[in-house]
């Protein structure tokens, strides 16, 4: 049923109802096509055949094809040809020139200093920080200690009055 030149009619893909002609048998699934489909392979599930065939051979060309299909078929095929690739604008790249730095020629006693002292006021800085870190702490402590002792304070003061309001009761019943 499917052999070389039996015309049938693409029913599947971008090319359906379009007839094309076997032109070669590569297995039992899939077959080479052409006409006013594009020359592919194209598995037999997706096409139709229809009653007419045309004395095709295998290696026939393109050109072949679409002089057979005017003559046999009367079916005009439009000749397409391949787009040119267009020439797309590409970013340049340009490169950045880094800006020269200015070395100023120093003595090296000074420059030494000058890191030393940049180095020392660091040091008193972080000294600081930690001295007033220190300080919140001891502040806090002293608070708790500070409210444990009116507490303990405030406590023995009412044992004593509890305890001289006790002595007062006794001396009384006496």
């Amino acid at each position: 049923m499917f052999d070389t030149g039996r015309v049938c009619v693409k029913i599947a893909g971008r090319d359906a109802g379009k007839t094309c002609v076997i032109i070669k048998k590569i297995d039992n699934v899939f077959v080479m096509i052409d006409g006013e489909t594009r020359r592919r392979k194209c598995n037999l599930k997706h096409l139709e055949p229809l009653d007419k065939t045309l004395n095709v051979n295998e290696e026939a060309s393109h050109k072949e094809v679409i002089t057979l299909f005017k003559e046999k078929l009367k079916i005009e095929i439009k000749e397409t040809k391949p787009k040119k690739a267009k020439s797309r604008q590409r970013k340049q790249h340009i490169k950045k020139e880094k800006p020269v730095k200015e070395v100023k020629v120093k003595k090296d006693s000074a420059k030494k200093a000058e890191v030393k002292a940049a180095k020392v006021e660091t040091k008193a800085k972080t000294t600081k920080k930690t001295e007033i870190k220190a300080d919140k702490k001891e502040t806090k402590e002293k608070g708790i200690e500070a409210a444990i002792t009116k507490e303990i304070k405030e406590s023995a003061k009412d044992k004593e009055s509890s305890a001289k309001k006790e002595t007062t009761k006794k001396a009384e019943k006496k």
